[in-house]
């Protein structure tokens, strides 16, 4: 098993309480994280937009062809953020703006949506909602990453496994999220029942009863008892671990093999209105999904608040949540249970694969939210890996640079097509 270890003071990882304060308030707001109304009526309410915005149909993108990225400051923009400090932008001929970081899902939709930016990271079922429950034109270009989220648990939880979560409280960064998807299919597995209750109703010792929380209250919420577990992308897993003393419990890309996470994504109207600058974006993409693949150390401190500051994390804490995937670390409990799949904590390749898109369609059929989910009753999975998606741009991109090969879970004989493997 290929393992990338980072090296860190012991003393790193003792809670900090200025650490965990300056996490809550320099990282993503809690009004920003709060998708509760994610589950909700209609579009407005869900992401928080304004009323007197236009209707999404009537808005046009912007004529000019300036790259201008919106990000949230969480790894999984990764390949955004490097095809920008790295110049892939540039070595196309295209000019980029620096990018523009959103301290939530909210704003980061309303400003795609209004044309304010052209490519954005969204997580995989935003665009699924976004398209099919509201009729924006959003196109799914290519994955972000690989993996790159776990299951923490609190110092004060004796917890091996998931069955040892019934009767706990855990947290969820919002409903329509992998996070969701995969957590409750692990506690299924166990014979747990994923609930939704108030704070303060009885928990069964079979239910495991789940929140909303945004992922900046998570790791001090785990260290002051208030919740007993989290799931959430890195680095906030990461800093549950150094700044909370929390444990990991499995991470997802143990569970679902290779699965994506967040997806890049663009204005379908201007995909097929600028194709040749579609494609010197999509260029730029894969080519940071390659650099970013061989080069995750690197990586995680150009990211960081001691590098370029895209992430407003310690390099410590970045490089941990990039490269730290050891047998041996996390062997109690056990959360690498099959290191034969050679995976990362994180991984970048950009292929989107159509097999995913129908589980993650399939899956949330099955999956405990909040609120309304009747659009998804009458929604084919087949057609949504073929409508949801554009693979021809980058593929083309992937043709043109070597490299994307070597990521985990390619089959050189038949990279374009793969059977989803899950095993909890």
């Amino acid at each position: 098993m290929k393992k990338y270890n980072s090296k860190h003071d012991a003393k790193q990882d003792e809670m900090s309480a200025a650490d965990l304060e300056y996490l809550q308030k320099h990282e993503m707001s809690r009004r920003d994280f709060m998708m509760d109304s994610l589950a909700m009526g209609g579009l407005a309410a869900m992401f928080g937009l304004s009323a007197s915005m236009p209707a999404w149909g009537s808005i046009q993108p912007p004529e000019d062809e300036v790259v201008r990225i919106g990000y949230l400051p969480i790894t999984d923009a990764t390949v955004l953020l490097v095809a920008h400090a790295k110049g892939f932008f540039a070595e196309e001929g295209l000019k980029s703006e620096k990018p523009t970081l959103i301290r939530g899902w909210s704003p980061l939709v309303e400003g795609f949506a209004a044309g304010k930016f052209n490519l954005v990271h969204f997580l995989k079922p935003i665009p699924i909602w976004m398209r099919y429950n509201n009729g924006f034109p959003v196109k799914i270009m290519s994955w972000a990453h690989l993996n790159g989220s776990g299951v923490v648990v609190g110092k004060h939880v004796k917890a091996e496994s998931f069955a040892d979560l019934g009767g706990k409280q855990v947290a969820v960064p919002y409903w329509y999220s992998m996070h969701n998807i995969v957590l409750q299919m692990a506690l299924r597995h166990v014979g747990l029942k994923p609930v939704i209750k108030s704070q303060g109703e009885p928990i069964a010792a079979d239910e495991v009863n789940l929140q909303i929380m945004p992922p900046p209250d998570m790791p001090p919420s785990l260290a002051a008892k208030k919740i007993d577990a989290f799931i959430v992308a890195e680095p906030f897993n990461a800093a549950g671990e150094l700044l909370a003393g929390g444990k990991m419990l499995r991470f997802t890309g143990d569970i679902w093999r290779n699965h994506p996470c967040c997806v890049v994504c663009m204005n379908e109207d201007q995909v097929n209105a600028k194709p040749e600058w579609t494609q010197k974006v999509m260029n730029a993409i894969v080519k940071a999904q390659i650099y970013a693949q061989q080069n995750k150390k690197e990586v995680a401190h150009l990211l960081s608040k001691d590098g370029e500051r895209y992430l407003p994390m310690k390099a410590n804490v970045v490089e941990r949540a990039m490269t730290l995937y050891d047998d041996d670390t996390y062997a109690s409990p056990d959360a690498i249970q099959h290191p034969e799949w050679n995976s990362g904590r994180i991984d970048f390749q950009p292929w989107p694969f159509p097999s995913a898109t129908k589980l993650i369609v399939n899956e949330l059929k099955n999956t405990l939210v909040s609120g309304d989910t009747t659009f998804l009753n009458e929604l084919d999975a087949d057609f949504v890996a073929e409508d949801l998606v554009d693979y021809r741009f980058v593929k083309a991109a992937m043709e043109k640079h070597k490299g994307w090969e070597n990521a985990p879970g390619f089959n050189a004989e038949n990279p374009f097509e793969r059977e989803e493997v899950i095993a909890i």
